[in-house]
């Protein structure tokens, strides 16, 4: 019964981590795709991007999940990978939150995603599988909603590049849920959710989008951001990381970062509020 039980939890992981791991690499693809629009996101607008790809991801796993489940078992199965979605965010999100704070906000916003998920997505009917003018309605009408979120409706070129996004990670989703070995990469994408965090605002970060799937895992990701007359630096780790590390070790590698990012921080202040940087923006260069 335990073996039993086991192998759908790994599956559950997988996906769950499959899951934020695109969504997160997406938001960075849509900044690097809109650079001019990406300079003036503010966090509110990357987490809104990111449950925009968290939404589609969700819609595509129970597409492809009634086709290899048991019917009786992919409803349950469904619930079960929200569970672990929130829980592989709260992971991520804990610097942000500090140890044992109430995290009910993840459930919150998980739950409601997947449940705008269901009304967005549910009327196009189509096999996910197959190549179709409905599959395509239904991912042209998703990249629609991401380049709303980003505040620039209508963009063809952002449009494509989240069709591009939600479609390349089709295979990865299905090989997870039929028990097969996952592709060795998902097209366009890295391996792993690194993720700059501090507050339930969630910002992605991610590497090129050319990295192959096991030649790069960044386990601890810094990254600092201007607004208005504000400087953020945040930093965060490696969900797999961050599991695997004694709570001893992790609380001195919060000490630490908690250091560097400050130092950081105070440096990246000083350079972007001086007259060099502020010339070399306002000729389009940063």
């Amino acid at each position: 019964m335990a073996n039993a039980n086991q192998e759908p939890q790994s599956r559950l992981r997988q996906l769950a981590e499959l899951i934020l791991a695109v969504a997160g690499e997406s938001v960075t693809v849509m900044k690097r795709t809109t650079p001019e629009r990406a300079l003036k996101l503010k966090r509110q607008d990357e987490w809104g991007i990111y449950l925009e790809f968290l939404k589609v991801m969700f819609n595509l796993t129970d597409r492809l999940s009634a086709l290899y489940l048991p019917i009786k078992d992919q409803p349950q199965f469904m619930d079960s990978l929200e569970d672990a979605v929130t829980l592989q965010l709260k992971n991520v999100l804990e610097p942000a939150f500090g140890s044992g704070s109430d995290q009910m906000e993840i459930v919150l916003t998980v739950g409601a995603a997947v449940a705008e998920s269901r009304q967005t997505y549910e009327r196009f009917r189509f096999l996910v599988t197959e190549d179709s003018p409905v599959k395509d309605e239904m991912l042209k009408a998703f990249g629609g909603r991401v380049a709303e979120a980003m505040g620039i409706a209508g963009n063809a070129q952002l449009s494509a590049a989240a069709t591009l996004c939600a479609s390349a990670a089709i295979p990865a989703i299905k090989a997870i849920v039929a028990g097969d070995a996952p592709p060795a990469a998902v097209p366009g994408m890295a391996a792993h959710p690194t993720n700059t965090l501090s507050t339930p605002s969630h910002s992605p970060s991610a590497p090129g989008p050319h990295n192959p799937t096991g030649t790069e895992i960044k386990l601890v990701s810094v990254t600092a951001t201007v607004a208005g007359e504000e400087v953020e630096t945040r930093w965060g780790l490696h969900p797999r990381f961050r599991q695997d590390l004694p709570p001893e070790d992790m609380q001195r590698v919060a000490k630490l970062m908690n250091r560097v990012t400050k130092i950081l921080g105070e440096r990246y202040a000083a350079v972007a509020f001086s007259d060099e940087w502020m010339s070399w923006h306002k000729v389009g260069h940063a």
